[in-house]
């Protein structure tokens, strides 16, 4: 990745990133697309840090009114602007499942997401869709005057008060992390230092966090590469490609891996195979 400012801009040169494909895949959910005269234009927040972005061609992407200093202290980390994806393409195209789903999804990332709003945006994905679950987050934010609400605020509410979300039977789960987080029951900066099995099983103490919501929010929230999100698309192409197992060689990073085969198994029909 390189970068130059140009006035109150970053311009940024990086092959590896597709603001489609890494900001409207599933693993973050206050990003928007909005119309610019730049092409393809995103607004969304890193917790409460707002940042507009374009893509203004295959490689090249401006960040909006953004100083250097913010750039380096916090989107070059959010981006994972640090990692080669070059290199793990590579590593990954050994395998020849893997070799198509990269050359499918070129510009996937790894979005490095703040714990906390990683949990409670997860437990309010379960069992629903993109656009609903975007929707609640955005009722959620509204309520706390556009600011993303920290545990012991969330804590405060309960189920009844939290029925502007319009988030069904999520509410009381929702109300559980926050108390828990709140009164140090757990603690996500420990969690996410842990060795992983322990890292699943002090999650899932979280009332409605199961095993699919603890993997996201090891990977998506902790970086913990090692997880591996399964829900019914990974299902498929573990059934379907690899019924004797995942890659050993690709098992410490099959996170990241798993978001190139999401990608692509859900959008094979549309390739025609």
């Amino acid at each position: 990745m390189d970068y130059r400012v140009q006035g109150r801009d970053i311009i940024v040169h990086e092959p590896d990133l597709d603001l489609d494909e890494t900001l409207d895949c599933g693993q973050a959910f206050r990003w928007k697309k909005i119309s610019s005269d730049y092409g393809c234009t995103y607004e969304g927040y890193f917790i409460n840090d707002k940042l507009t972005i374009s893509q203004t061609s295959k490689s090249n992407f401006i960040f909006h009114d953004t100083s250097e200093n913010d750039f380096v202290s916090k989107w070059i980390n959010y981006f994972d602007f640090e990692t080669d994806y070059s290199e793990l393409k590579r590593c990954f195209s050994e395998d020849e499942t893997l070799s198509k789903a990269c050359e499918f999804a070129q510009g996937i990332r790894l979005l490095k997401q703040d714990s906390w709003e990683c949990l409670i945006s997860f437990i309010i994905s379960q069992n629903n869709n993109i656009p609903r679950i975007k929707g609640i987050i955005d009722r959620l934010c509204e309520h706390y005057k556009g600011k993303f609400p920290d545990p012991p605020q969330l804590s405060s509410e309960t189920e009844e008060s939290l029925a502007y979300l319009r988030s069904g039977f999520r509410a009381k789960y929702i109300l559980d992390a926050a108390c828990k987080s709140a009164n140090n029951e757990i603690s996500l900066d420990k969690i996410a230092e842990m060795p992983i099995d322990e890292a699943r099983t002090a999650l899932k103490q979280i009332k409605g966090v199961g095993p699919k919501v603890a993997e996201c929010v090891l990977l998506f929230g902790m970086y913990r590469t090692e997880a591996f999100p399964v829900d019914v698309w990974i299902k498929r192409v573990l059934a379907q490609y690899y019924p004797e197992g995942f890659p050993e060689f690709a098992k410490s990073k099959g996170g990241i891996a798993q978001q190139y085969l999401f990608h692509y198994i859900r959008n094979l029909p549309k390739q025609g195979e």
